[in-house]
């Protein structure tokens, strides 16, 4: 993993010269809890200036082309957004580069939500430019929780019948998380967060066995990637919505 982040940092910088103001490394690749087969490497790209419309066509499949380069696919596991400081702090339209998992594409605005802001700030990595983090609002707890209620829809509409992959799981973890920041205002990754709602009985019971599985699966996905793993995940519709029972209470809990 290492070497993937060094080769895009150093492809991005040398595209972006001077105009790069601060690139990040956040999520789980930054907090150590990067799984191979399970996880991406979230990024941040801030420039001085907006990018030119002919930039950001270049930038915008740059994952694909260091796959096609090197052979190794990993790049395309490279998820996030390039745009100017300016434009990031104050939700101004401008071209941005945006690298999703279902692609990539030119847009014209970019923010990240509460959640993922608090999490580079506290477990964001510099990968070149300066720091501008004292520049970039912490999300207040209101917003945090407002944040947590659209992850809490969300795994309503779509938890209720999962697909057969990690995705399943990933709920679990969603909530877990959710659950640690709605008590303490702040984040914690996946793998650790999954562990705090064990150790602090924050599972129903349906929940814990399915919780403990997901963290065995978390811990080496590549070993895991089997129909009997995947026949489970599928399983998981009710466990999943019965774990979101424990966010709802405490969601409004935090509201009353």
């Amino acid at each position: 993993m290492t070497e993937v982040i060094e080769t895009m940092t150093a492809r991005l910088s040398a595209m972006l010269g001077e105009n790069l103001c601060a690139l990040y490394l956040y999520g789980s690749a930054a907090s150590g809890d990067y799984r191979e087969g399970w996880s991406d490497m979230d990024i941040l790209a801030l420039t001085e200036q907006p990018l030119s419309a002919a930039m950001a066509e270049s930038l915008v499949g740059l994952r694909q082309s260091l796959c096609t380069e090197t052979g190794v696919p990993r790049y395309r596991a490279f998820e996030g957004g390039i745009l100017s400081l300016s434009a990031f702090l104050k939700g101004t339209p401008e071209p941005v580069v945006y690298w999703g998992t279902s692609g990539e594409r030119v847009t014209d605005r970019y923010e990240l939500n509460a959640l993922c802001r608090l999490d580079l700030l506290r477990h964001g990595i510099l990968l070149a430019g300066a720091d501008v983090r004292d520049r970039i609002p912490c999300p207040t707890y209101a917003q945090l929780r407002e944040n947590i209620r659209g992850h809490y829809e969300t795994i309503r509409r779509y938890g209720k019948t999962p697909g057969a992959n990690f995705y399943a799981f990933g709920w679990l973890f969603d909530i877990a998380r959710c659950l640690y920041t709605l008590e303490t205002g702040e984040i914690l990754p996946k793998t650790q967060a999954g562990e705090w709602a064990l150790a602090q009985n924050r599972c129903p019971d349906p929940v814990r066995k399915a919780l403990q599985y997901a963290l065995n699966v978390r811990r080496n996905p590549l070993s895991h990637k089997t129909e009997a793993v995947y026949r489970y995940a599928a399983s998981l519709g009710p466990v999943i919505q019965c774990f979101a029972d424990t966010l709802e209470r405490a969601l409004t809990d935090k509201t009353t």
